[in-house]
């Protein structure tokens, strides 16, 4: 059937005359030319972000083969009609093209660009080409979802490399001034801040995680939430720690998003291989030396946790009775990455001790 439509078609080209009927064919015939265009190029820009942006081979995969279909659909009597009437509209641009400065506005504008190619060829094809009308209608509602999981992917990268790039994560504790010293420790430029919610009602953990995140947003900082999914999503936090007894990873993720990170807490093979099995993004290892934060439980040690961590292939961060002036010797043993509860939450003069603590953790043994 589309082959006769085709043979059909180009004997229209070689017979046109100023025949009314023609003219319009051809105007339609290159309208869906130039969306045709439009939308596997935008395609092309999603393909290659998925690609080398995310590596994400799934999405890779998808799009790849949605330009195929379409490219196989791009019939030559659309191509031919470019030569017969001149776009006079040519070359226009628009200046908020020039105003895309982010990954997540490049995705947004050509996901964009590809779903109103499609709406514009899903139309125009419908009276003559019913099979790729519904091409364009079916990939058309495909790129929607794509298009949100390529931004909170984007969005999940971004927070992966503030984790990977910096060293020192730092834990809150009940206090009083808790604003005041996290914003000394944000100025001195401590880039990770986990939020622990102690006494108060759940509003009172909301407005207190809310200002938190503003902070943090302030200073280009994470934000993570210990434990409480919910209010991780309330207060837009940019990812959640969970201990052995929390929720399980799977569930979290299933609620989070993947525009969020999970971090796990965990000191032994089978928790180390479950978190990574189940996608989490850091991890917690410890406690390194006794702490009076976990009293119930033994340190892990300085060997036990090189031998855990000799093979792991996403941050880590060693947690558990870290003094500043065991940061040298935590080095020396190859640890890079530490969490501090109290010894920055206790401090006099917060700012400077973490300036400190970030220049012991950048200077190389």
């Amino acid at each position: 059937m589309l082959s006769k439509f085709l043979k059909t078609t180009k004997n229209k080209l070689q017979m046109l005359n100023s025949n009314n009927k023609d003219v319009e064919d051809l105007r339609i015939y290159q309208i869906i030319d130039a969306n045709l265009d439009r939308a596997r190029e935008g395609l092309r820009v999603l393909e290659d972000w998925a690609r080398f942006g995310l590596g994400k081979e799934k999405y890779v995969e998808k799009i790849k083969n949605f330009r195929q279909i379409l490219g196989k659909n791009h019939l030559e009597v659309y191509k031919q009609s470019r030569n017969h009437i001149e776009d006079k509209c040519k070359g226009l641009t628009h200046q908020e093209q020039i105003k895309r400065k982010t990954s997540e506005q490049i995705i947004s504008s050509n996901s964009a660009r590809v779903q109103e190619a499609l709406r514009v060829i899903e139309e125009f094809s419908r009276l003559q080409n019913h099979e790729l009308s519904k091409i364009a209608s079916d990939i058309r509602y495909e790129i929607y979802t794509i298009e949100i999981d390529l931004l909170s992917y984007s969005q999940c990268k971004k927070s992966e490399e503030i984790l990977k790039e910096n060293d020192l994560y730092v834990i809150t504790d009940q206090k009083d001034n808790l604003l005041e010293i996290i914003e000394e420790i944000l100025i001195a430029g401590v880039r990770i801040i986990q939020h622990r919610f102690k006494k108060g009602t759940d509003q009172d953990h909301l407005q207190e995680a809310i200002q938190i995140k503003n902070l943090c947003k302030r200073y280009n900082s994470l934000f993570i939430v210990n434990d409480r999914v919910d209010i991780a999503l309330a207060s837009n936090a940019d990812g959640i720690h969970l201990g052995q007894d929390d929720l399980d990873l799977k569930t979290a993720r299933n609620l989070l998003g993947f525009s969020k990170i999970i971090g796990i807490s965990a000191n032994n093979e089978i928790d180390i291989s479950n978190a990574l099995k189940d996608g989490c993004n850091y991890i917690g290892i410890g406690p390194v030396f006794e702490t009076a934060t976990k009293k119930n439980k033994k340190p892990v040690g300085i060997e036990k946790i090189k031998t855990l961590t000799k093979d792991l292939n996403i941050p880590w961060f060693a947690i558990g009775g870290i003094k500043a002036n065991k940061i040298s010797y935590l080095k020396t043993n190859g640890f890079k990455k530490v969490a501090l509860v109290s010894e920055l939450m206790n401090s006099e003069d917060p700012k400077e001790d973490a300036i400190m603590i970030l220049k012991e953790l950048s200077h190389e043994n």
